[in-house]
This record gives C-alpha cells, sequence and structure tokens, in this order.
C-alpha cells in the first residue's frame, strides 16, 4: 500500500472534474485526479464529441448520396455513394485522441497528478484506489465528487446484444439494416438522424405526445418534418415492449394495439442518472435532492470539505454546466469568494434541424410571474439560410413586456448552434429587445435573425 497526500483530490476526470483539477493545480493546490477509465469523461470519450463527429460524417454522406441520386438543386452530381463505417469510426476515435491527449496534457501542465484506478471513498478525507501497479490510500483536505452519469436502461430491453446504449451506438462499424430507437429526447434523435442519413431504416419511439418532451410542440415541429423527410418513422404515445432479435422487430405498444417495428438494433436512450454507486460514497451519508447529490451555491454537500460537481448533482447534465461548477469549486477550495450565481444554462441539440435554448421558453416565464411578450422570426427570411439551402426554422424571443428585458431565446435552424453564445451572452448581460435590436449584425448571416426578432418584438420589423 503506497500512501499519498494533497491539498484536493478529485474522483472523475470528466469535463467537471478536469476542469476542477486544472483550476486548483494553477491556484496552487497540490492536486489529484482519479480516472478509472481515460480522462474526457463521457462528453470527450462516448458522448458529445464522438456523436457531432458522426453527425458530420453522416451530414456530409448524405449531400453526396443525394447529389448521386440526382437531387442535388445546387446542379452538383456525383457516382454512387458508399460509406465505409470502420474509417468513420477511426477517423472520429482519433479526434477523440487528440482531444484527451489534449487535457491530459493540460493537467500536466497545471502540475495534477493523473491516477487511473478504481476509487473507493473510505471517509471523507480518504480514499483507497486501486491501480494497476497496486492500492494507493490518498489523503486529502478537500474531495470533489465528479463522477458523472450512466445510461438509464428499461427492464424490458437490458443493454447487450443488439440493444446499445448510446456508447454501443457509436462504436458500430457497420451501419444497421434497420435501428429501432427508443426515446425521443436529445440523444436518440442526434444518433438516429446520422444513422437514418447513413442508410439505416430508422424508426423513434417517444412515450410522450412529441419528440423533445421537455420542450414545446413549436420547437419540436420543424425536426419532426425533417424527420419524416429523411424517411424516419415516428411513433408517440408508444412504449416499447420486448425485442425479438432472430425476426429483428421491436415490440411497441400503442394504447391497446400492438405493433412490430424492424429494428435490427435497438438504441435505447430514456435519460441517464447519477454515478453513485459502487465507489462507498453511500458510507459518508451525504443528504440527497431526490437521486441527486444536494450541493449549496458553492457545490458543497452537506460534509465539510466533501464538493460535488456534474452530472451528480442534477439537471441539466451538460459538460458546460460541469465545466463552469469545476471552475467554480477549484475557486471555493483556494478561499475565493466565488458563489454560483449564473442567469442561464445554454442546450443545444445537435439534431436536423439543431435546437437553441437559452432561458425561459413563454410558459416558463409566465409561470414564473412576469408578463410576458413572445415574438419569432422564420429563417426562410434570411438570405444565409436561403444559401445554405435551409429554410425551416425560427428564432423567438422571450422578454418582459414593460421593461422588454430578455428573458430567454429559442431557435430552430441549420446551423443556428452558434448563435447560442451570443443568446446567452445577452441573457448574462440583462440585455433588452432595444439593445439587440440596436447592434449592427453582419450581413449576410444566421445572427441577423437575433436582431430581426428583436426589431419584431419592438414592432419594426424590416424583413418579416
Amino acid at each position: 500500500m503506497t500512501d499519498l497526500s494533497c491539498d484536493v483530490l478529485v474522483i472523475g476526470a470528466g469535463p467537471g472534474g478536469y476542469v476542477a483539477a486544472i483550476r486548483a493545480g494553477q491556484l496552487g493546490q497540490k492536486t489529484i485526479i482519479v480516472e478509472k477509465q481515460a480522462v474526457g469523461g463521457t462528453c470527450l470519450n462516448i458522448g458529445c464529441i464522438p456523436s457531432k463527429a458522426l453527425i458530420h460524417a453522416a451530414d456530409e454522406f448524405h449531400c453526396v448520396k443525394e447529389a448521386a441520386a440526382g437531387h442535388s438543386r445546387l446542379g452538383i452530381s456525383a457516382q454512387s455513394a458508399a460509406i465505409d463505417l470502420s474509417r468513420t469510426m477511426s477517423w472520429k476515435d482519433g479526434i477523440v485522441r487528440q482531444l484527451t491527449g489534449g487535457v491530459a496534457g493540460l493537467l500536466r501542465k497545471a502540475g495534477v497528478d493523473v491516477m487511473t484506478g478504481m476509487a473507493t471513498v473510505l471517509d471523507g478525507k480518504t480514499v483507497q484506489v486501486e491501480t494497476g501497479e497496486g492500492s494507493v490510500r490518498i489523503a486529502c483536505q478537500n474531495l470533489v465528487i465528479a463522477t458523472g452519469s450512466t445510461p438509464v436502461t428499461v427492464p424490458a430491453l437490458p443493454f447487450g446484444g443488439d440493444i446499445l446504449s448510446s456508447t454501443e451506438a457509436l462504436a458500430l462499424t457497420e451501419v444497421p439494416e434497420s435501428l429501432a430507437v427508443v426515446g425521443g429526447g436529445y440523444i436518440g434523435l442526434e444518433i438516429g438522424t446520422a444513422f437514418a442519413k447513413l442508410g439505416a431504416r430508422v424508426s423513434i419511439i417517444e412515450a410522450k405526445p412529441h419528440i423533445l418532451p421537455h420542450y414545446d410542440e413549436d420547437l419540436s415541429k420543424p425536426i419532426s418534418a425533417r424527420l419524416k423527410a429523411l424517411g424516419v418513422s415516428l411513433s408517440f404515445d408508444s412504449v416499447a415492449q420486448a425485442h425479438d432479435p432472430q425476426r429483428g422487430l421491436l415490440s411497441v405498444r400503442k394504447g391497446d394495439a400492438v405493433e412490430q417495428v424492424p429494428a435490427e438494433k435497438v438504441l435505447v436512450t430514456v435519460g441517464r442518472k447519477p454515478a453513485l454507486q459502487g465507489f462507498g460514497l453511500e458510507s459518508l451519508g451525504l443528504d440527497m435532492q431526490g437521486p441527486f447529490l444536494r450541493i449549496n451555491d458553492r457545490c458543497q454537500t452537506s460534509m465539510r470539505g466533501v464538493y460535488a460537481i456534474g452530472d451528480v448533482t442534477g439537471e441539466p447534465m451538460l459538460a458546460h454546466r460541469a465545466m463552469a461548477q469545476g471552475e467554480l469549486v477549484a475557486d471555493v477550495i483556494a478561499g475565493h469568494p466565488a458563489r454560483w450565481d449564473k442567469r442561464v444554462i445554454p442546450a443545444v441539440c445537435f439534431t436536423d434541424p439543431e435546437v437553441v435554448v437559452v432561458g425561459m421558453l413563454p410558459a416558463q416565464a409566465k409561470a414564473a410571474g412576469h408578463q410576458v411578450e413572445v415574438a419569432s422570426y422564420p429563417m426562410r427570411a434570411n438570405g444565409r439560410a436561403l444559401t445554405l439551402e435551409r429554410s425551416d426554422g425560427f428564432v423567438r424571443i422571450v422578454h418582459e413586456a414593460k421593461s422588454g428585458l430578455v428573458l430567454g431565446f429559442q431557435a430552430v435552424g441549420a446551423g443556428c448552434a452558434e448563435l447560442v453564445g451570443e443568446f446567452g451572452l445577452a441573457v448574462e448581460m440583462c440585455a433588452t429587445v432595444t439593445d439587440l435590436a440596436a447592434t449592427i449584425h453582419a450581413h449576410p448571416t444566421l445572427s441577423e435573425t437575433l436582431q430581426e426578432v428583436a426589431l419584431s418584438a419592438l414592432g419594426k420589423a424590416l424583413h418579416a
């Protein structure tokens, strides 16, 4: 047994954990980070980055396929299109290696010791790690729990074989003939859309009345329309019951009727849960908030010197929220007067078209007691959107009726993910619709839609 000590011990090297460790190291704290697999966590290794790589490859292949079929409105022609998915996955894995290698380099630069192994919490100040070289016991002044989350299973469809989580779906080396996606949230839609473009016959089964059930239906309608155009079958108010791997069929119940959906593979994406089991954390008896660790505005748990960040602390389970918490917790440990005071946590769904949500939805703003006005601007009125062959979608702004204070943005459209930064900045800076309308936006860009929707909110629309 080797004994070590440090100021800060971080368990979990995902986006929250590695950012906390880097910043703690930069602040002069002796820091150790423990990860049982690879640095970067779900986001870099099996989540955000691999899925966006696959989405990009699928988009490129779909364009070539459309041209080869004589459907290009741009006048582009091509020979028959084909894809070697194993090469696509190798390219994707190269991006992952580049990014995780970069994170490892940043940790070294910050003086952080990285330990690969399985951690077990012995008490609030001591953790034992089983590494390939033996056991290590680490005494720490401050413990940061950043263990992330894992996919939720469906009892009738346990993971294994042809029943896939997003991790296995993003590692397929052949395009399945048919893919049933159970769950119409953003993960299922992103991966399902990519495989539809790659040539799979895709069905999406959602238990709620529409896809992306956390948002209002206006936001999901353009995506449903695009999925149907891509040949994707959508089943709402439907529940997956059982998979027959021999026949390649998934039984789906809707009301009293049961239908068979083609499903060589089944991708289950019904949510994620915090990863809090199996490493001794329950022995600390920390206060919980539902299934999550309860924390205050300094990411402190109910035990002094024990902190938690990222997916283990609740929704939204997003990498950039975890990163912000990681930076905050390092400042708190270093004695800085830092507190969580963010007004918004942006969210982007890399569906087709993309969806951006920043701040309050109209219903949320009304429920919070605001006198709300809502304005929207169609993408079909934006010149840049037309040059990109995509006129579907819109930008929507939610603001206070009297003051014009911006409470939220929503956007649906191809490429609109890149608007998220301006949306977030506007809400954080307490901008009004007058501020946005008075800001010159470059022409021709998608960002002009932001100025135009603000003008619409003021009753001064120019291009709609």
